[in-house]
């Protein structure tokens, strides 16, 4: 099972769209930014995931049954 995590893209979604994991804290880092998302838009992004990782974490329960994380 891979860690938490959410894939990002601008515009329509892609196969390798930007992905950033959740730590446990309920912090992200920044996996790859394949999607080449401007610096200032991915730093608000990041910022959204975080104030909603408690729900990403529950939904990502709810879904695989089980959680992982990056640390």
């Amino acid at each position: 099972m891979e860690p938490v995590h959410v894939h990002i893209s601008e515009g329509a979604p892609q196969a390798n769209a930007t992905k950033v994991w959740i730590t446990k804290s309920g912090k992200c880092i920044l996996s790859n930014n394949n999607s080449k998302i401007p610096e200032k838009t991915l730093r608000s992004i990041l910022r959204i995931i975080e104030a909603r990782s408690g729900m990403i974490i529950r939904k990502w329960q709810e879904y695989f049954g089980e959680t992982d994380y990056y640390c």
